[in-house]
């Protein structure tokens, strides 16, 4: 009987690894940031809220949780209208990765950024605005200026 108890804890243990070993991967994205730039893989001119003159506006996002090669998509939202979808690879446990998306004058308002995994699962959501260029000031007759 005593012989028994080193082959059933063995058993076990190899049992448990292998279940643990055959888990998934689990994609996070552990930080979003919406940028004007990218500098040494850094986000910059990073904010929440834009000029519509800006440009070109980034989506930086950092993974994590990869089991070897794989990949995310940034889906790009206007006013709930999918405007872009940009599929990135996931090279390591640990990633940096972006998409960007040219932005036209007209496109004022809510955007919206969803990250999702191969399957099209969401892993994380953030929004941002696109601001419409304010008016230049007007003097009128009675503010002593004609």
């Amino acid at each position: 009987m005593t012989a028994r108890l080193p082959i059933i804890a063995c058993t076990l243990l190899l049992c448990a690894s292998l279940a643990f070993a055959e888990e998934p991967a689990t994609l996070k994205v552990v930080e979003i940031e919406f940028c004007t730039g990218i500098e040494d893989r850094s986000p910059v001119g990073t904010g929440k809220e834009f000029p519509n003159t800006a440009g070109r506006i980034y989506c930086f996002t950092r993974i994590a949780g990869a089991a070897g090669s794989m990949t995310v998509v940034h889906v790009w939202y206007y006013d709930d209208e999918e405007k872009a979808r940009v599929t990135l690879p996931v090279q390591s446990k640990s990633w940096r990765t972006w998409s960007s998306k040219r932005m036209l004058r007209g496109w004022t308002g809510k955007w919206r950024v969803e990250v999702q995994d191969p399957d099209g699962k969401l892993l994380r959501s953030s929004e941002f605005l696109v601001e419409a260029e304010s008016a230049p000031e007007q003097h009128s007759p009675t503010d002593g200026h004609e």
